[in-house]
């Protein structure tokens, strides 16, 4: 059976298929007021985008991922937006020109961009019902929504 399984693990690993790896927990300080606890949303699929305010994708993004949270929010999907400012008030004069419904955190030290690995704005990072990463997009290009809701749709559907 240990031979069956290590097998099937060289055969996934070999057309590029990686397991689910489970999320790293975090609190954040939102901009909804209440700190947001990542362990507290088991249940619901959840796509972290990482974003800064100088970044000119991030921007550009921004009100697209407004759309799909008011989109898909009733079938149990939330956008978070986990801004990397080293400022906060940076990130709250973006805002104010683009504002947004889904919670902004701020992960001023960069803590939780590390903890996921992020190295290139924007990021996003889905977390299934059970807490899983399933999937990790970097960066932004027009047309990017289109496999952005394919997989919110695949993850609400499990």
């Amino acid at each position: 059976m240990l031979r069956l399984v290590a097998a099937f693990i060289l055969l996934i690993s070999s057309i590029g298929i990686s397991a689910a790896e489970p999320s790293k927990d975090f609190t954040l300080a939102s901009n909804q007021g209440a700190n947001l606890r990542l362990a507290e949303q088991r249940g619901e699929v959840i796509m972290l985008n990482f974003w800064a305010s100088w970044c000119g994708p991030c921007r550009q993004e921004m009100p697209l991922l407004d759309q799909l949270h008011e989109r898909y929010s009733a079938a149990g999907f939330q956008v978070w937006g986990v801004n990397v400012d080293a400022h906060r008030s940076d990130a709250e004069k973006l805002l104010g020109k683009i504002p947004v419904d889904f919670p902004i955190l701020f992960d001023s030290n960069s803590e939780v961009s590390k903890m996921y690995g992020i190295d290139a704005m924007p990021s996003t990072v889905f977390i299934d019902r059970d807490g899983n990463v399933r999937h990790i997009h970097k960066g932004y290009r027009d047309g990017d929504e289109a496999a952005y809701k394919k997989i919110i749709k695949e993850l609400i559907r499990e």
